[in-house]
């Protein structure tokens, strides 16, 4: 008698999808309206054209980040193994938590924009890595 093992479920890799997707569109957005990424980590947009000029080319990189993560969801989704998957979606869990981290220490609130959705992360890719499988 076989018994299929939750880490081989589709719906975790299209739950994956979903991710990857999430991470892919704020890329794109911040990379192309570097402010609005300011107000997604509670930061005031600089006085000095000079410092938003710094501002924005960190929110690009950051966007690149994002970019990179999503698709690197989608690659391991799609062509890789659901181990791999597992700790990329882990990686990016603790992504969001340092993002978090930034927010809290540097502005004094907007954590839990991140925080929010790191347990997601960290959930779905335990469970690609077997954690609920039965033996």
């Amino acid at each position: 008698m076989s018994t299929s093992k939750l880490s081989q479920s589709p719906n975790l890799r299209i739950a994956a999808s979903i991710i990857g997707t999430i991470f892919l569109g704020f890329g794109i957005k911040f990379s192309l309206q570097p402010r609005s990424a300011l107000g997604f980590f509670e930061f005031h947009v600089p006085a000095l054209a000079s410092d938003r000029r710094l501002a924005e080319s960190l929110i690009v990189l950051y966007a690149v980040r994002d970019i990179f993560m999503g698709l690197a969801i989608y690659a391991a989704t799609y062509f890789g193994d659901r181990r791999a998957l597992g700790w990329i979606l882990i990686a990016g869990g603790g992504v969001a938590f340092v993002d978090g981290a930034v927010c809290r220490g540097q502005v004094g609130k907007g954590e839990w924009s991140h925080w929010g959705y790191a347990p997601m992360l960290e959930i779905v890719g335990a469970m690609l890595l077997g954690v609920l499988d039965k033996a």
